[in-house]
């Protein structure tokens, strides 16, 4: 259960992050650095991550969220679905 939790809430939180992030880059204000956007999604916030790339139309041009960000998002349903099998 409290896995549920957590993964709830940094998913939100970096989605969030991704929108901020998306309105400080048209305001010209300072960003949220590319390494933090990809640190929240390693650390189990990719659902927020793709989320936000998809709907926010966010960070969709770089290769390294083009397609690390969906990998990541696979290896973590993978890790999550052999912890609850086991």
């Amino acid at each position: 259960m409290m896995l549920y939790w957590y993964l709830l809430i940094i998913n939100l939180f970096t989605f969030v992050c991704y929108g901020l992030d998306k309105h400080k880059s048209k305001r010209k204000a300072r960003r949220i650095s590319e390494r933090w956007l990809l640190l929240l999604a390693l650390i189990g916030g990719s659902v927020g991550a793709w989320l936000g790339m998809l709907v926010l139309r966010h960070k969709t041009k770089h290769a390294k969220f083009r397609f690390g960000v969906p990998i990541l998002l696979l290896l973590q349903i993978a890790l999550y679905w052999w912890i609850i099998v086991r």
